[in-house]
């Protein structure tokens, strides 16, 4: 993705833009529902990175594999409905309009400005897919299921020792030894190249969605 951030004549609308894989247009500031294609949210996904890129293996980690690996680690929890599964899947999917996984101490950092702008992208995800809303229970689970993620991809992926997964980056949650992915040629929890990542994660995204879709 390209982005065209262009300064605004003297009274009108700031604008952003992002040129999508589709050659559609994406204003991150005032995004339209509309703007992106599914491939286009498949495809950014895949090749934005976890982790700044670090990497033990030949690939960096995309969110794309992250997002099924959370959505994996959610099911075994319990029974989720078409619609709830898909908002597990696409709880990162800002990400790709942004083209950047930014860490949450970071946010924090950023502050008000940064988190007004996600929470339009989400909103425009949200309408679009017609997600429903989160209860503070199931937000709770998907919080747990995000760490037990982040954990193991600290230690497998990005080279983290379990004694730093706790103290530095503070995750509490234990990692996990088996790879709730495992799709054939690939080793357990090695990052898949970008083609991989896209397929797997289109293939999954539509099964759900037409049944969610369906439903309502």
């Amino acid at each position: 993705m390209t982005a065209d951030i262009t300064a605004s004549p003297s009274g009108a609308e700031p604008r952003a833009f992002v040129l999508l894989k589709s050659r559609r247009r994406l204003d991150l500031l005032n995004p339209d529902p509309h703007a992106w294609t599914d491939d286009d949210l498949a495809a950014g996904l895949s090749r934005t990175m976890r982790w700044g890129g670090a990497s033990r293996w030949e690939h960096p980690l995309s969110v794309a594999q992250h997002s099924l690996t959370v959505l994996t680690i959610r099911e075994a929890d319990g029974a989720l409905t078409p619609g709830e599964a898909l908002r597990e899947l696409l709880r990162d999917a800002t990400e790709f309009m942004l083209g950047w996984d930014c860490i949450m101490p970071l946010k924090a950092q950023l502050g008000e400005p940064f988190r007004a702008l996600e929470a339009r992208l989400q909103s425009a995800i949200d309408t679009r897919y017609r997600l429903p809303e989160w209860t503070p229970e199931a937000y709770a689970i998907h919080k747990r299921a995000d760490g037990v993620a982040a954990a193991s991809e600290a230690f497998h992926v990005a080279g983290w020792s379990r004694v730093d997964i706790r103290k530095t980056l503070r995750i509490a949650e234990v990692l996990l030894l088996d790879d709730p992915l495992s799709p054939c040629g690939f080793a357990p929890w090695e990052p898949w190249p970008p083609r991989v990542a896209q397929r797997l994660f289109i293939e999954r995204f539509n099964a759900l969605e037409r049944t969610h879709q369906s439903a309502l």
